[in-house]
């Protein structure tokens, strides 16, 4: 197999990584010593809603401009769309894609190779590779499945990491946080505290940082209202310490042409929900975990799941296991980030 140097190579490239960002950089020098490429793409998502967060980015120049205008024609691309992917693809028709033929070209990118990152529990992460002359081959493509069947696992693993953390991830204080997007996505207003929050979010720019995982929920919502995807224009994504944060979008005003994307912190539901898929929770151990962020008691819980309660303490030992806890105090507090 050609190839599978450099699969074992990413392996323990991946098995060292207890941070995702760390991990693909890494996997991408590796990567481009098998499937050369010129640019990327490479973002984490939301596992449920699929909406991208925490961008790894390498392009041209010319075009960090446009990076508004970029994430919302990926975001109204039905081709080769993450969500949809089963297996990596190239661009067979180029001008059928939307951001291909509005951009890219105009860039001299002829060809983009696009990979999910996806399992049972959700999608974690999307990667594209731009070519600027050529295409990529077959086996090119079947090299990229191989490498998201290896990194998905991990990159699950280093989000389940982020809810281990010590500490609430500073002393950026709660508030209404807020962008407000015209119609292109781009910045024309903010709130006083939003570059602190954003500061966070990319903590290795050296430059003003720019708001990717806010154009990113922003473009979801002109994608759902241009019928392009059905999930909410919505994404979680870890700030620091044991900090998560929910963004959303809507639109805002009197004509609605402006979109607004707020930041807050992660509710308890929606980092139980982080934490169950992140974990690996089986359906049933989900719900288990729901009820107990609720303060029910095994009795309680085991009439609500129409279990006895001998099964509800074999699905609680498994989510010990699989969370590395040893009691439902530290499970509650890793899971609602009160420890």
């Amino acid at each position: 197999m050609r190839h599978a140097p450099a699969l074992a190579r990413l392996g323990r490239i991946a098995s060292a990584a207890t941070e995702s960002r760390a991990l693909r950089a890494a996997a991408l020098d590796e990567l481009g010593r098998s499937v050369p490429f010129d640019a990327c793409v490479w973002l984490l998502t939301d596992p449920e809603t699929s909406v991208g967060v925490a961008p790894l980015a390498s392009v041209p120049p010319a075009l960090m401009p446009e990076l508004p205008r970029l994430i919302r024609l990926k975001y109204l691309t039905p081709v080769n769309r993450w969500t949809t992917l089963s297996r990596a693809a190239r661009l067979d028709t180029p001008a059928a894609s939307l951001v291909w033929r509005e951009l890219l070209h105009a860039h001299g990118v002829t060809d983009v190779a696009s990979v999910v990152f996806r399992d049972r529990y959700g999608c974690w992460a999307f990667l594209d590779l731009w070519r600027l002359g050529g295409t990529f081959a077959d086996d090119e493509l079947a090299f990229l499945d191989d490498v998201a069947a290896l990194l998905t696992p991990h990159l699950r693993r280093c989000v389940a990491g982020c809810f281990e953390t010590e500490g609430t991830g500073g002393t950026l204080e709660p508030g209404p946080v807020m962008l407000l997007l015209d119609a292109g996505l781009r910045v024309v207003g903010q709130t006083p505290r939003t570059v602190d929050y954003l500061a966070r979010l990319l903590p290795d720019t050296d430059t003003e940082p720019v708001p990717a995982a806010a154009y990113n929920v922003a473009a979801q919502l002109v994608a759902v209202e241009n019928g392009v995807d059905e999930q909410p224009p919505l994404a979680r994504t870890h700030l620091a310490g044991g900090r998560w944060l929910t963004l959303r979008a809507a639109r805002l005003g009197p004509t609605f042409d402006q979109i607004a994307v707020t930041l807050e912190d992660s509710s308890l539901p929606d980092r139980s929900t982080m934490f169950a898929r992140a974990c690996g929770l089986a359906a049933r151990e989900s719900e288990l975990l729901r009820h107990l962020t609720t303060g029910a008691d095994t009795r309680t819980i085991a009439a609500r799941m129409f279990l006895s309660e001998n099964t509800v303490q074999d699905h609680l030992k498994s989510i010990f296991d699989k969370t590395g806890t040893r009691s439902r105090r530290a499970l509650l507090s890793r899971a609602a980030g009160t420890g």
